[in-house]
């Protein structure tokens, strides 16, 4: 009898498994024929980095945060800097439709790399460089590693200084090759497009995502197994990567204008902005009243704001 029940388990199990791997397989399918690419795919080296540019005028990189991907920023601040800008904006490697290339997670400085080189690619040899939290680690990173590739620096809520909080669970696992065989396909086969939706009230907490936001980003682009691994990973390792910047912050020579809210639970202002105000020479912090971690969706003219005035400091307006 015991073996009898091990052998249905076992083929219970299995099928699950093949069920679960099909369903995650049309999910991401649909997800991506919902969502396709909203721009071009560009080949740096073999690696294909998706891009959406629009407007003219200086350059402008925006680089999205965690579990983002180009549509965060095209919701709002884009089309409002493409007025006075020319707008690049990128899926950062594995997410979205970038092509990661470090089976460990790419690290900020890796990043920063490739995102450069995309840039130039589009002829923006010195561009302002935005980026809203994990995409300002990214951003500082650029602005460390490759000073002559970069004229002034935005960074809106950004990750910027060692924290002291543990990474989450669900991060965890989901960095693992564990968590990437397992857990994974099971939330990408099962969990609904509204329950991320209403998730996503949190990140913008005290605010709501705007009417028509989720639309736009597509929850299901998040969902996609790859996309969760990559972003868990890079997740993972963020920590050690911002310790390691850290001490080279003072080098930072261009125009840096820093964006944060005062009711940002995600990303601290006064742990993470204020602290690295004073460590950037120059730089300037505007602290928008009541606004959480989200201002490039929900303060978009003030974010707009400020990197143009990065551009006037720079000389470029």
């Amino acid at each position: 009898m015991a073996a009898k029940a091990l052998i249905l388990f076992s083929a219970a199990a299995a099928m699950l498994a093949v069920v679960t791997l099909w369903l995650a397989a049309q999910r991401e399918s649909r997800a991506q024929a919902d969502f396709p690419p909203e721009g071009q795919i560009l080949d740096i080296d073999g690696i294909a980095v998706h891009a959406v540019v629009m407007g003219q005028g200086p350059d402008v990189v925006l680089i999205h945060g965690s579990s983002g991907n180009t549509r965060d920023m095209t919701f709002a601040l884009a089309p409002l800097l493409a007025k006075s800008f020319r707008v690049i904006v990128f899926d950062r490697p594995g997410l979205g439709y970038s092509q990661s290339f470090n089976a460990d997670g790419e690290t900020i400085v890796e990043q920063a790399d490739i995102l450069q080189r995309a840039a130039a690619q589009l002829g923006a040899d010195k561009p302002i460089v935005a980026g809203q939290s994990y995409g300002g680690s990214v951003a500082l990173a650029w602005a460390v590693t490759r000073p002559e590739d970069i004229s002034a620096l935005a960074l809106i809520a950004p990750a910027a200084v060692p924290w002291e909080t543990p990474l989450d669970s669900f991060n965890r696992v989901s960095s693992t090759a564990w968590g990437s065989a397992v857990l994974l396909p099971l939330i990408t086969a099962f969990v609904p497009d509204w329950y991320v939706e209403k998730a996503l009230d949190t990140v913008f907490a005290p605010q709501k995502a705007p009417e028509g936001y989720a639309r736009h980003f597509g929850p299901g682009l998040t969902l996609r197994r790859a996309s969760m691994h990559a972003n868990a990973k890079q997740r993972a390792n963020l920590l050690d990567e911002v310790t390691e910047l850290e001490p080279r912050y003072p080098e930072i020579s261009v125009p840096t204008e820093i964006v944060h809210g005062t009711a940002d639970t995600t990303v601290g202002l006064d742990w993470h902005s204020r602290r690295l105000r004073d460590r950037i020479p120059g730089a300037e912090l505007v602290e928008l009243q009541g606004i959480g971690h989200m201002p490039q969706v929900v303060a978009a003219p003030e974010v707009a704001a400020a990197i143009a005035r990065a551009a006037h400091r720079a000389g470029l307006r």
